[in-house]
């Protein structure tokens, strides 16, 4: 029996090697992950054509991934770099990397992603086109928007937002809408400026049948894009993002009906006080689809701490049912981020996914928390800084600020609790000098 996709496969009650491989990696064993994907609450992005693929499983009842954005610019167009950020973000346990190139040798460098990682890639077409196609936005015509699309899709990528749900009628309300800070999608601003300026509907909403025969082609997984996310908290859940919401649940069953997984997009920027009710929202409208979200940044006044804003956002988004986080840096808003930067938004966005992770109960979720806790609970260092999720920055810390007793740090030295706990418990006396009281 042959199958088209994953969500193909699934249906048929076929099991793929793919299944089999993410299932292995996580919280369900292959058949529980293989009724998710064929009820569309799970996917599994892996594009025929990406050869070298670790597989890797998002949605329902599996551990929440991350994604790591990079990509060349006019501006900064160094591959080398940019391939550096690759390797390191494999290297520290992203599942996900987001091709956001938009200019120069995009096709050469995409090629290059596939072929040296195995994480899964994901791009936004449109960026592609203006460059590919060398031509004015509004000179791009319906048919070559498509075109960029199955070059991607031909090239090994292995889900790609689409901004299909920002139609004549949404950018309709939109216009309505008073936002403060407009579309600040990228993708979703370059489809209104093409539907403003020539009159025509958004190609990639028009011929969405046209899509779904390259995504199932290549079983690429459609992630539905957010045009509308809010920019700012005072635009969160607006009637733009929520119209825009609608048409993304009505999308999402016409992809499932030709077998092509889904993952839906969320918002942006959001009051901590919204995030679970959009997320429960976004899971109703679109029947139960993966969310992948960026954030949701809680505040608008942290530019240079984003990483952390996001985090928190995200945490919460995790713990109420998001399923993929965009990671975000401390350049977010201000620049493209060096490798350190990169650094810095992976570990923020692992320590969100982990604990939205334990919130919502995933299988073996505190596991690592409880060996952590019987490491520290020993005073054994060693073992602390292999359990962590980054091992070289507490491994620093200690090597910079060495105790004069090595079972305590020198923040607590012989007043620490641990140590003293474990003394008096096993019996030992514990002595503490006079000097060692004064601070208190």
């Amino acid at each position: 029996m042959n199958y088209t996709t994953q969500m193909d496969a699934a249906r048929k009650g076929m099991m793929t090697k793919e299944m089999k491989q993410a299932a292995a990696s996580d919280a369900l064993s292959p058949q529980e992950l293989m009724a998710e994907i064929a009820a569309g609450r799970a996917v599994i992005p892996a594009n025929k054509n990406h050869k070298n693929l670790i597989p890797k499983a998002i949605g329902k009842g599996l551990t929440t991934k991350i994604n790591v954005n990079l990509g060349i610019s006019e501006d900064c167009s160094n591959f080398d770099n940019e391939i550096d950020k690759v390797k390191t973000a494999v290297t520290m346990k992203a599942d996900a990397i987001m091709d956001l190139s938009c200019y120069g040798k995009t096709q050469e460098f995409r090629q290059l992603i596939v072929e040296t990682s195995g994480a899964m890639l994901g791009t936004v077409p449109i960026y592609d086109a203006i460059g590919y196609f060398d031509k004015n936005l509004t000179d791009i015509t319906a048919a070559e928007f498509l075109r960029i699309v199955e070059v991607h899709a031909r090239d090994g990528v292995d889900f790609m937002t689409i901004h299909a749900g920002i139609n004549r009628e949404t950018a309709r309300r939109f216009k309505k809408s008073g936002r403060l800070t407009n579309i600040v999608s990228r993708g979703g601003s370059l489809l209104f400026a093409w539907m403003e300026q020539t009159g025509n509907e958004n190609p990639f909403y028009e011929h969405y049948d046209k899509i779904l025969d390259i995504f199932e082609k290549y079983d690429v997984t459609i992630s539905l894009g957010d045009a509308c996310r809010p920019g700012c908290i005072n635009d969160a859940t607006d009637a733009a993002q929520i119209e825009e919401l609608i048409v993304l649940g009505e999308l999402t069953k016409r992809a499932w009906d030709r077998n092509v997984q889904v993952m839906i997009e969320g918002p942006g920027h959001m009051a901590l006080n919204e995030i679970t009710a959009n997320m429960l929202l976004m899971k109703k409208l679109c029947h139960g689809a993966p969310l992948y979200v960026l954030g949701p940044i809680t505040t608008d006044i942290a530019p240079g701490y984003d990483h952390i804003t996001s985090a928190i956002g995200g945490a919460l988004a995790a713990a109420s049912g998001a399923d993929f986080l965009c990671y975000v840096t401390p350049a977010e808003h201000l620049c493209l981020p060096d490798m350190d930067d990169m650094k810095e938004g992976i570990i923020a966005a692992r320590i969100a996914a982990h604990s939205g992770d334990i919130a919502k109960g995933i299988r073996g979720a505190t596991d690592i928390d409880y060996k952590m806790s019987t490491a520290r609970k020993n005073l054994d260092w060693e073992g602390m800084f292999e359990l962590a999720l980054d091992p070289v920055k507490p491994r620093r810390y200690r090597k910079s600020s060495q105790p004069e007793h090595e079972d305590s740090c020198t923040m607590c030295g012989k007043l620490c609790a641990v140590r003293t706990m474990n003394s008096v418990l096993s019996g030992k006396k514990v002595e503490l000098k006079e000097d060692d009281c004064h601070a208190n």
